[in-house]
């Protein structure tokens, strides 16, 4: 059975959805209720759950790490991810954006063209993301480096983009199951929203 937790950790809340090792959904937010829903959203048709009352060694693991990636830090999230209930095409974007490295995002578009699909259909399945922020949606952004959508909005996204800058100068190219994704540094959107500021 499916154990749902979660966790008030400073104003933010965390919640983990599992079963043994196994994670089946994860969310934010700073309201607990809109968290919990978000949580049980995610989770496969008809698979049993239970609310658990308190945390565990496991679970405490998780929402710890949940945290730190949050507040922008380099984590290990070296998890077994529950996918098999969702699509082929979701599960090939979802584990492609799982590979962006901190302080580094990526377009929609160039998702696109790794895994195939249309810019479109890749922000349909980060808008349904169901492991916010283990596989990281808020790396990936318009073309042209504008900040794009976001579930917890276009200001909690810029939030966790500065927390998650490196300084890092020059774009790269990393390997994913689903072929090459060209990465650029964070500071590529700060830069852009600054420009707006001025």
């Amino acid at each position: 059975m499916i154990s749902v937790h979660s966790k008030k950790i400073g104003q933010v809340s965390f919640g983990v959805a599992i079963e043994g090792d196994k994670v089946f959904a994860t969310n934010f937010g700073t309201n607990e209720k809109c968290l919990l829903e978000g949580l049980l959203k995610s989770l496969p048709f008809g698979m049993p759950f239970q609310i658990a009352k308190e945390q565990n060694l496991l679970s405490e693991k998780f929402l710890t790490t949940l945290k730190e990636i949050y507040d922008g830090k380099n984590v290990s999230t070296d998890f077994e991810l529950a996918m098999g209930h969702l699509s082929q095409y979701s599960q090939k974007v979802l584990k492609c954006v799982w590979q962006i490295p901190v302080g580094y995002l990526t377009s929609y578009s160039a998702v696109a063209k790794t895994c195939g699909g249309s810019p479109r259909a890749v922000g349909r399945v980060m808008a349904t993301n169901p492991f916010a922020p283990l596989i990281p949606c808020h790396r990936v952004v318009q073309t042209g480096f504008g900040i794009g959508g976001y579930g917890g909005g276009k200001e909690l996204k810029l939030e966790i983009l500065k927390r998650e800058d490196r300084g890092y100068k020059k774009p790269k190219e990393i390997m994913t199951e689903s072929g090459v994704l060209p990465v650029h540094p964070v500071s590529e959107v700060l830069k852009k929203v600054e420009h707006k500021v001025d």
